[in-house]
C-alpha cells in the first residue's frame, strides 16, 4: 500500500462508526494521509454533537460515516447523509459499508447538490484511492465504489442501449458512474484526453443525455439514465 503525500491545505474530517477498532484505525491513518481529524463519534447523535463542538476550531469538511449503525443496523448512514444535506449542505459525506446498497445509493447522490460518496470498507486498505475519495468528496465531487458502480449499471441497464456501446464505452461509463473525471479516466485507462472526450461524447449521445461539465453532474447524468 502506498501513502500519498500530504496536501498543503488539510481537510478536517469527522469519523462516525460504531466499531471502535475501525473508528480508531481511521483516526490513526487519516493524519498520515494529510488530513486533520476533527473528532470521532460512535453514532448519529454523537456525530451531531461532534460537528457542533468541532466547528469552534473551524468548519469540518468531510464526515466519514458508517451505513449500518445502531439502533437498527440498516440504513442509519443514509439517514445521516440525507439530514446533513439539509442541515449542513456544505459538509461532504463519505459513506462506508461492507455491502453493496444499490437503491439508496441513487437517492444519496440525487438528493444532494454535491460532496457525496459511497465506498466499500475493503477499499480503505488502498490508502491512495481512499485519500483521493476523501479529497474528491471534500471538494464537492461524487465518489462511487467500483463494485457499487458495477451493481448500478447491472441493476438499471437498458440492454438495447448498452448493446450499442463498444466495450471501451462501457468501461468508461462504469468509471463515470464511479465519479471519475475525464483526466481520471485517462490515467486509469492510459488513454489520451482527446480519445476519452470522444468516447464520453458518444456515451452521452447514445444515452440521449446532455453533456455535463463537472464530475458530480456527470454522475447524476449516468444515474438518471440508470433510473429510466
Amino acid at each position: 500500500m502506498s501513502t500519498p503525500a500530504p496536501q498543503a491545505a488539510s481537510l478536517r474530517v469527522a469519523v462516525c462508526d460504531d466499531s471502535v477498532l475501525f473508528r480508531e484505525g481511521l483516526a490513526r491513518v487519516l493524519p498520515e494521509l494529510g488530513f486533520e481529524v476533527a473528532g470521532l463519534a460512535a453514532g448519529p447523535d454523537a456525530l451531531d454533537d461532534l460537528l457542533d463542538s468541532a466547528a469552534v476550531d473551524g468548519p469540518v469538511d468531510v464526515a466519514i460515516v458508517d451505513i449500518r449503525m445502531p439502533p437498527t443496523h440498516t440504513d442509519e448512514g443514509f439517514q445521516v447523509a440525507a439530514r446533513l444535506a439539509s442541515d449542513r449542505p456544505r459538509l461532504g459525506v463519505l459513506l462506508l459499508s461492507q455491502v453493496v446498497e444499490v437503491g439508496p445509493t441513487v437517492a444519496l447522490l440525487q438528493h444532494a447538490s454535491a460532496g457525496r460518496g459511497y465506498l466499500l470498507k475493503d477499499r480503505v486498505t488502498d490508502l491512495g484511492a481512499f485519500a483521493e475519495a476523501v479529497r474528491r468528496v471534500g471538494a464537492g465531487g461524487s465518489v462511487v465504489d467500483p463494485e457499487v458502480a458495477a451493481a448500478l449499471l447491472a441493476d438499471g441497464r437498458d440492454d438495447a442501449v448498452l448493446a450499442a456501446m463498444s466495450a471501451r464505452e462501457l468501461e468508461i461509463l462504469s468509471l463515470m458512474a464511479e465519479g471519475r473525471s475525464n483526466i481520471g479516466i485517462c490515467e486509469r485507462l492510459v488513454l489520451s484526453p482527446r480519445t476519452v472526450e470522444s468516447h464520453v461524447r458518444a456515451i452521452f449521445r447514445k444515452l440521449d443525455l446532455a453533456d455535463a461539465p463537472d464530475d458530480h453532474r456527470r454522475v447524476l447524468a449516468v444515474l438518471a439514465y440508470l433510473r429510466r
